[in-house]
């Protein structure tokens, strides 16, 4: 018979304390101490994965090999895990309701190349998988689908069938037997991300696991879970959106926040190879307030359409709304503008939005959205073919934004003639031919650049 013991967890980092308390003393956050009742075995304890005792060796005496990766079959993910999936490797996929995280995972296990892979499912039945499956496309033969909940039986079929892949759909309504908390609480979180971990490793099995989020837009559970695994990814886009961003957190075998690009289609999540082209609209004239900036987002270079409205303001506050931009960040930009330029933006309103539904949290876009504002605050389109690269200071200062190189090449491989960047890198960049690059070190040289 188990004998029954509570104790109290902390919901956002996973402290653990034999008493409720209203401060967690590990991450400072209140009111995230929760009771869970777990069970201690007294006997016939439930089966664990046993794991081969590691030897002690010197660090010259340990041989450098070449990481082997697998091709998953998809370029973007590829490009975000590193170029493949290593083998024996962990790897955490969150992201909201409806996004496509299981479109995604099931897509990856019907169409990798020559991969035996098991997809274990705990939210949906085997008909509906397969319905599912019949409108992805079945082109993988050795895809097994497994409907179960409890981790014990899941470990057998892994260690019986031994695939080269597994994914578990998803790791909240999982549960072993270990302990007796319900399915999706803290201890079974962490119970059954630390028995699949010992799984991969043990047998050289890459393990990916879906996991919920929390009206914060956190992974749910204990925050120890993205400790334990080896790769974090997160999925976001808006379900308004057909476009979604795989984006690498945590990586311990490639870069972070490296991106991929999906449009959702009926047919699946098709992959985008050239984001510039779907963030860039061609208009038959210039229009005013349209601005184009060179993002870099991971390693990815990328071009994007900025839109901005200055109107007059109807009541005595002017209103500030951003779409996919730091609304903080856009406020600074403003006073910035008025105290440098003299442009009265305190009687404006101003509204500013990305093509795409994207969200840009790179400091190298201030450029391209100050001279958006600029556009439409007189109401002049920008010269044809001129895009911009560079954070902004207080004092109005253009700073170099990260990896410019790769921002003018971008800019010159989709045919911009002007790209506008701070001046005090000039003598570090190298302009690929085609292209002139501008250099200005204030903002207040910015509307001669762009006008």
């Amino acid at each position: 018979m188990a004998k029954l013991k509570k104790v109290y967890f902390c919901t956002d980092c996973g402290y653990e304390t034999p008493k409720w308390l209203g401060k967690c003393p590990a991450c400072g956050a209140w009111n995230t101490i929760t009771e869970h009742t777990v069970a201690k075995e007294s006997s016939s304890p439930a089966r664990v994965v046993s794991v081969p005792r590691a030897e002690v060796c010197k660090v010259q005496d340990i041989a450098e090999n070449q990481t082997r990766r697998i091709d998953t079959g998809n370029k973007e993910a590829n490009r975000v895990l590193g170029g493949g999936i290593v083998p024996g490797s962990l790897i955490l996929l969150g992201g909201e309701p409806g996004i496509g995280k299981s479109t995604l995972s099931l897509q990856l296990a019907l169409t990798a190349n020559n991969l035996s892979t098991l997809y274990v499912s705990g939210e949906e039945s085997a008909e509906q998988i397969k319905m599912r499956a019949k409108r992805l496309g079945i082109n993988n033969m050795e895809c097994t689908v497994y409907t179960e909940t409890l981790l014990e039986n899941i470990i057998s079929e892994i260690e019986a069938l031994h695939p080269d892949m597994v994914i578990i759909d998803s790791i909240q309504t999982m549960s072993t037997d270990l302990v007796e908390s319900s399915a999706g609480s803290v201890t079974q979180i962490r119970e059954c991300t630390a028995a699949l971990l010992k799984v991969a490793k043990m047998l050289g099995i890459s393990i990916f696991i879906i996991g919920h989020i929390t009206k914060e837009g956190t992974i749910a559970g204990p925050k120890i879970l993205e400790h334990i695994v080896d790769v974090v990814l997160q999925f976001e886009g808006d379900s308004n959106n057909n476009y979604r961003i795989l984006r690498g957190i945590k990586n311990r075998f490639g870069a972070t926040y490296e991106i991929g690009v999906f449009e959702m289609r009926d047919t699946g999540l098709k992959e985008v190879d050239n984001p510039s082209e779907i963030l860039l609209s061609h208009y038959d004239e210039p229009l005013a307030g349209i601005s184009v900036g060179a993002v870099v987002d991971g390693l990815r270079p990328y071009l994007i359409e900025v839109q901005a409205l200055v109107s007059g303001a109807a009541y005595g506050t002017p209103q500030r709304s951003s779409m996919g931009f730091d609304q903080r960040r856009l406020n600074m930009l403003l006073a910035v503008l008025e105290k440098r330029i003299g442009m009265k933006m305190f009687q404006k309103d101003v509204f500013l939005n990305f093509a795409g539904g994207f969200k840009i949290s790179d400091t190298g876009i201030d450029l391209a959205v100050v001279s958006a504002i600029i556009s439409s605050y007189y109401d002049r389109p920008l010269l044809e073919g001129v895009c911009c690269a560079g954070e902004i200071g207080l004092s109005g200062e253009v700073r170099p934004a990260p990896r410019t190189e790769q921002r003018i090449a971008e800019a010159a491989r989709l045919g911009f003639k002007r790209i506008v960047v701070s001046s005090f890198i000039q003598k570090k960049v190298k302009a690929p031919k085609g292209i002139e690059v501008v250099y200005i070190s204030s903002i207040d040289q910015l509307p001669k650049a762009v006008l």
